[in-house]
C-alpha cells in the first residue's frame, strides 16, 4: 500500500472510531447517588427504557462522594451528584465540582425556592423537619412555634440529634436567614437549656427515646417517622404510633423543608443526556414513584403525597429559596457552639 493510499486508510478508520466512539459513550450516563440502590435504581431504570440511555449508578455516604468529586476533579466520570439537603448541595456548589443548568424545563417544573437561582442544583424531593409529641403528656393546643420550644416549660422535655448533623445546622440557617444571628443564638442557648438529655443518635433514635419516656417533643425529619410508622419491625412501629406530627410556625413563615437534588457536574462527558435524566427525576412518574416508595413531598404541587404523609395533615412550608441555607451554613454551625448545642 503506497504512502497516499495508506493515510487515506487510516483517516477513513480513525473517522469511523471517532464517530462509533462517541456515540457509545454518549448512551451512557454516570451518577453519584447519596440515595441507596433500592431508593433510586428502579427510576434509572424506567430512564434507561425510555430513551435508551444506560445510567451507570455509584453510591455512597453524601460527604464520601462529594471528596470523592473533588479529589477527582476534571478527571471524574461523574455526570451528576444526587444528594440530600440544600447545604449539602451547596456545599458542593462552593467546591466547584457542579456546573450551571438551563433548561426551560427544569425551571417549569421545579419551584424557584426549591433550586439554586443559577442553576447549579434542582430540588427533586422534599422532606419537612416539624416538632412530634407524645400524645399522652402533652396536647396540641401546647405547642407552637419552634422559637416557643425554648421556653422554660419545655425544660428536660426535649430530644434532638447532634449539632454536627446538616438537617439541624440547615433549620437553625434557616432561623437565621429570617430572624438574624442574634435572635437565633438567644433562642438556641434556651432550646439547648430544655434537652433532655446530650444529643445522640439519629432521627429514629429520639423518636424511640420519646416513646420510651425520656422527652415529649422530638424535632424529626417527617420520611422518618413515616418510615417507622410502614417498619417490619413492631418496635418501630409502635414506637412511632405514640407520636403525632405538629406542624410549627403556621402563623408565620411555616415549617422548616429541605430538598434532596441534584446537580451537573462541573467534569460531566454527557451533559445532554445528564439534563434529560434531571428532567425525568422531576416528571409526574417519577416524582409519584419518589412519593409513594421514599414517603418523601413531591416537589410538584400536581403529585399526590403518600397515604402516611397524608395522614399527617396539610401544612404551610416555609418558602425560603433553599440556597441560603449553605449561605448560612457555616454561621449556623458556629452559633450552635457557641449555645452549647454538642
Amino acid at each position: 500500500m503506497g504512502l497516499h493510499k495508506r493515510g487515506v486508510w487510516l483517516a477513513m478508520v480513525l473517522g469511523i472510531w471517532t464517530l462509533a466512539g462517541p456515540a457509545q459513550a454518549a448512551d451512557e450516563v454516570n451518577l453519584y447517588s447519596a440515595r441507596k440502590e433500592e431508593l433510586i435504581k428502579p427510576l434509572l431504570d424506567q430512564f434507561t427504557a425510555k430513551t435508551g440511555i444506560k445510567v451507570n449508578l455509584v453510591t455512597g455516604k453524601e460527604d464520601a462522594l462529594l471528596a470523592r468529586l473533588m479529589s477527582e476533579g476534571r478527571n471524574s466520570p461523574a455526570d451528576l451528584l444526587l444528594t440530600s439537603d440544600a447545604g449539602r448541595l451547596h456545599r458542593a456548589q462552593e467546591a466547584g465540582v457542579l456546573a450551571p443548568v438551563d433548561s426551560a424545563t427544569l425551571r417549569k417544573l421545579v419551584p424557584a425556592h426549591y433550586r439554586d437561582p443559577q442553576g447549579h442544583w434542582y430540588g427533586l424531593s422534599v422532606r419537612a423537619r416539624p416538632m412530634a409529641y407524645v400524645t399522652q403528656r402533652v396536647h396540641a393546643n401546647e405547642l407552637s412555634t419552634y422559637e416557643a420550644l425554648a421556653e422554660r416549660k419545655w425544660k428536660g422535655r426535649i430530644c434532638i440529634r447532634s449539632s454536627d448533623n446538616i438537617y439541624n445546622q440547615s433549620l437553625v440557617a434557616s432561623m437565621i436567614a429570617h430572624r438574624g444571628v442574634a435572635a437565633t443564638e438567644a433562642w438556641a442557648r434556651g432550646f439547648v437549656a430544655n434537652f433532655a438529655r446530650p444529643p445522640v443518635g439519629g432521627d429514629r433514635d429520639q423518636v424511640l427515646a420519646a416513646a420510651a419516656g425520656q422527652c415529649d417533643v422530638v424535632i424529626v425529619n417527617t420520611y422518618y417517622l413515616a418510615a417507622m410508622l410502614n417498619d417490619k419491625d413492631p418496635a418501630q412501629r409502635e414506637a412511632a404510633q405514640k407520636l403525632a406530627v405538629f406542624w410549627p410556625n403556621q402563623k408565620d413563615r411555616g415549617a422548616h423543608v429541605n430538598v434532596s437534588g441534584i446537580g451537573l457536574t462541573a467534569a460531566a462527558r454527557h451533559r445532554e443526556h445528564a439534563v434529560k435524566l434531571i428532567e425525568y427525576l422531576a416528571s409526574a412518574e417519577a416524582q409519584a414513584w419518589y412519593a409513594e416508595v421514599n414517603h418523601e413531598y413531591p416537589i410538584r404541587p400536581d403529585i399526590p403525597v403518600s397515604k402516611t404523609l397524608a395522614a399527617m395533615g396539610k401544612f404551610k412550608a416555609d418558602t425560603l429559596n433553599l440556597h441560603q441555607l449553605g449561605q448560612y451554613n457555616a454561621e449556623a454551625v458556629k452559633l450552635m457552639d457557641r449555645a452549647g448545642w454538642k
